[in-house]
């Protein structure tokens, strides 16, 4: 019987499925959040949530890094037999992403260190400032942070549409390999 942290031949280990679908509804949740609070007249109300937002932030920052060595220390099922375009396509989906799940929240944590607003996660662990006040750099990366997060949410969308496209199309298994429960 193989043990919890190696993965079977045609799964995932438990701790990356786990990671994965954390992380799924983490982003999900925050992007969804980010679009929501940004439209909130400016209030005490409206600055608790984009304190929530980057703890949400910071949180998968650190969600990401544990996710991308897990997956250095790791080796993934084999692939699923699909053409050569459509492995190397989703190969590239897959190291977008990952390069997205750094650089949507260091822009954010930079946006915000910029506009002199310090993070303190969770509101108990103060996090050093990314880059120095400076309202020009705040007001150049502001958006960045959002055509980002809109462009990781782009990818998450064609990952998840080739995902479905191999469970009910190819019918090749590949989304039980992610899949949290067996079956």
């Amino acid at each position: 019987m193989p043990s919890a942290a190696v993965a079977t031949p045609d799964r995932y280990t438990p701790p990356a499925v786990a990671l994965h679908w954390l992380l799924a509804l983490m982003l999900f949740g925050s992007f969804s959040f980010g679009l929501y609070m940004t439209e909130l007249p400016f209030s005490p109300a409206r600055l608790k949530l984009y304190n929530w937002h980057k703890w949400a932030g910071v949180t998968i920052l650190a969600l990401s890094l544990l996710r991308l060595v897990w997956r250095l220390t790791h080796r993934p099922p084999a692939d699923v037999a699909m053409p050569a375009w459509q492995a190397r396509f989703a190969h590239a989906t897959h190291l977008a992403l990952y390069a997205l799940f750094f650089a949507v929240p260091l822009v954010g944590w930079a946006y915000s260190s910029a506009a002199g607003f310090p993070i303190v996660w969770f509101g108990v662990l103060p996090l050093p400032d990314f880059v120095p006040v400076d309202k020009a750099l705040a007001e150049t990366l502001k958006p960045w942070h959002g055509r980002l997060a809109w462009l990781m949410a782009a990818l998450v969308l064609l990952h998840v549409a080739g995902a479905l496209k191999h469970q009910f199309i190819d019918r090749d298994g590949l989304l039980r390999r992610m899949w949290p429960l067996r079956g």
